[in-house]
């Protein structure tokens, strides 16, 4: 017996320059995981995972990850991806330079 479908979020990264980017309503792609559109439909996941798998010019390795509705829009349920979301942790730059430029 297969397991229920679970919401998810579509993920990727940028073919340029490594950028984590999530799949948004409009069928754009945004570095913010609160603004990605949150596939509550499993056949419309698959779908988008093939289309966005087909995107060889922008993207790398799109992916689905479980997700669940926050406040403030999609939250992970895996350490792992709330851990991706804030880009490299070997040293302050791109996301995390931009965190730290207010502190």
């Amino acid at each position: 017996m297969s397991r229920a479908f679970t919401p998810k979020v579509l993920t990727a990264n940028t073919l340029l320059d490594g950028d984590v980017v999530y799949l948004a309503a409009d069928d754009s792609w945004t570095p913010s995981l609160s603004n990605a559109v949150l596939l509550e439909d499993e056949a419309d996941a698959e779908l988008r995972l093939i289309e966005a798998g087909q995107q060889h010019a922008t993207l790398v390795g799109a992916y689905l990850v479980d997700a669940i509705q926050g406040p403030n829009g999609p939250e992970p349920t895996h350490f792992r991806e709330d851990f991706r979301r804030t880009g490299p942790s070997n040293y302050f730059h791109g996301k995390q330079a931009d965190l730290s430029v207010g502190a």
